[in-house]
């Protein structure tokens, strides 16, 4: 076999049926499950497998993104089913009892704002790109629920209230840079 078929295909900017794309709608199909198995099993081995899936299968896409092309539909699908994903989860363990409401109620203002400000910004052709703070931010969240759905860690309430709230913390304070972010590409703009 040539080395051209052996090279994954490449995808243009406007490409939509892209395999990045199928694994981020995969991680929102495969959710539910992972809020069924919580809210059913609690902390189990399989529930926290499962939640493993979800939460890598963000930072796959991203990689078979990178070599295939990132394309619009996913930049904007991946980040809108990352928050659909997490607030779910979220609301979810808080339901359960596992996590307070306050600090993923904070979360869950910052990731509409966000969305909404991004939105704003975009109208007026400025794109923000996702900075390294935001992928701390997400990895800080994934572990708040990881935490609580890993058996070795489920009874740890201490470890669950500072990785939650750190969780909110960086939510804010990527928040703010993010309006900064956009606040200095629209003075470039004009």
């Amino acid at each position: 076999m040539s080395e051209t078929h052996v090279r994954s295909h490449h995808f243009g900017e406007t490409a939509i049926m892209t395999p990045a794309n199928a694994i981020t709608v995969g991680r929102l199909l495969l959710t539910p499950y992972f809020i069924y198995l919580f809210v059913n099993e609690g902390a189990t081995w399989r529930t926290a497998i499962v939640g493993a899936i979800v939460a890598f299968s963000d930072g796959i896409d991203g990689v078979v993104a990178r070599r295939q092309g990132a394309t619009r539909s996913g930049a904007f699908l991946d980040p809108l089913i990352d928050k659909v994903v997490i607030m779910a989860c979220f609301i979810a363990v808080a339901s359960e009892g596992k996590l307070p409401w306050a600090p993923i109620i904070i979360i869950g203002l910052r990731e509409i704002a966000m969305t909404i400000y991004r939105s704003v910004v975009a109208k007026d052709g400025i794109s923000i790109p996702a900075r390294t703070s935001a992928k701390w931010k997400t990895f800080v969240q994934d572990f708040a629920i990881a935490f609580v759905c890993l058996p070795p860690t489920a009874s740890w309430n201490w470890l669950h209230l500072v990785t939650v709230w750190l969780a909110a913390l960086l939510t804010v304070t990527t928040f703010i840079q993010y309006i900064v972010d956009g606040r200095a590409a629209s003075g470039s703009v004009a």
